[in-house]
């Protein structure tokens, strides 16, 4: 009976997960993908008004230096801000706990119940899991807040990864123009070459099909930087 329940019973696989609460890679593929387009647009819009040139340079690389610190400087604040709001809400629930800890084990004991458990068993979970008062307010904080109060996202990292990513994402309409490139041809090959392959890379990380990813960034990219270039055309046979 022994060795036909081990050939009939598959051994247990596990699995490992990655890290989806990091803070950093929303902020990085944001970057990316906002410096690429937002500096595609803007040299487009640049060599639209007045054609490729020194213009076009300078526009490029005031467009990766303003837009990679102020894309740093609002990652910092936005997650120095949630994560300070998640820290008072984690004080708050301390205090609870150290108040009244008879009952929360009840509120934790409820949970339970709402979610299948019988009424003892319920019980006895909550009573194991609140004998720490730290294992506890971990348990107490995952529940009720959704958070896990080992794990906040980190501000600096969330502004370094927003910089990196922004600057780099940037750089590729630019690349040309630092080659002598007369026109926006070049640039706007390597951008679509760019854009695709940030969307592709970006679906595969999500586990979304890589060519769809590709071919959604790249119609938000080229369509962003057309609307500017005919903009930029516009202004410029205005302006002269």
């Amino acid at each position: 009976m022994t060795i036909e329940l081990e050939r009939t019973h598959a051994p247990e696989k596990h699995h490992s997960h990655r890290d989806v609460t990091g803070g950093w890679l929303r902020p990085a593929v944001f970057g990316a993908m906002d410096g690429l387009v937002s500096n595609f647009a803007l040299i487009a819009g640049v060599v639209g008004a007045a054609g490729a040139g020194r213009g076009a340079v300078l526009a490029g690389f005031a467009g990766l230096a303003a837009g990679a610190c102020s894309m740093a400087a609002g990652e910092y604040t936005s997650v120095k801000s949630q994560t300070e709001l998640m820290r008072a809400e984690i004080a708050v629930e301390r205090g609870e706990l150290a108040r009244d800890p008879e009952g929360e084990q009840a509120e934790l004991a409820a949970l339970y119940r709402s979610r299948g458990l019988d009424a003892d068993l319920a019980d006895k979970v909550a009573a194991g899991l609140s004998a720490d008062p730290e294992q506890a307010l971990r348990v107490h904080v995952r529940e009720e807040l959704g958070v896990d109060p080992d794990d906040l996202p980190s501000p600096l990292l969330a502004a370094g990864a927003s910089f990196c990513a922004f600057a780099a994402g940037a750089l590729v309409p630019l690349v040309p123009f630092l080659f002598g490139a007369a026109g926006l041809v070049a640039a706007v090959v390597l951008s679509v070459v760019g854009l695709f392959v940030f969307g592709a890379v970006v679906a595969g990380m999500t586990a979304r099909p890589w060519w769809l990813g590709g071919l959604r960034q790249l119609a938000l990219g080229v369509g962003a930087a057309t609307v500017t270039f005919g903009l930029g055309h516009l202004l410029g046979v205005t302006v002269s």
